[in-house]
C-alpha cells in the first residue's frame, strides 16, 4: 500500500532519495558549478535544472515503474534539483569571485563575498 508521500511524488521514497536526490542531485550540482564557471546568469540554472527534472521523471518511470505524468512528482523533483543546482552555482560563484579578484573581494561565508574596505 502506497503512502500519501509516495502517491504525491509518483515513485517509492527510496527511489526518490536515490535517483532524484543522489544521482540527479549530483548532476544538478555540477551543472550549477559549470554554469558559474562560465559566468552564465542564474536563470540558466533554473532552466537546466528543470530539464534535469524531466530526465529524472523519465528514469523513475523507465527503471522503477514510477508514474511518468505526475505533475506533483515533477514539480517536487524539479524544485529539489533547482535548489541543489543553485547551491552549486552560488558556492562556485563566491569561490570564483574571491579567487579571481582577490584585491577587490573577500569571502563573508560559503555563499557570499563583499568588497574589501578601500577597494575601488
Amino acid at each position: 500500500m502506497e503512502s500519501a508521500l509516495e502517491e504525491l511524488i509518483g515513485v517509492p521514497l527510496s527511489v526518490f532519495l536515490g535517483l532524484t536526490v543522489v544521482v540527479m542531485g549530483f548532476a544538478a550540482y555540477v551543472t550549477g558549478q559549470a554554469l558559474a564557471n562560465t559566468w552564465k546568469p542564474v536563470w540558466h540554472v533554473v532552466i537546466y535544472a528543470t530539464l534535469l527534472g524531466l530526465g529524472d521523471r523519465f528514469l523513475g518511470f523507465a527503471l522503477f515503474e514510477g508514474e511518468l505524468l505526475s505533475l506533483t512528482g515533477y514539480l517536487i523533483d524539479a524544485a529539489v534539483l533547482v535548489a541543489i543546482a543553485l547551491v552549486g552555482y552560488r558556492l562556485n560563484l563566491a569561490r570564483k569571485m574571491v579567487r579571481q579578484y582577490p584585491w577587490l573581494y573577500q569571502r563573508t561565508g560559503p555563499f557570499n563575498w563583499r568588497r574589501k574596505p578601500g577597494a575601488e
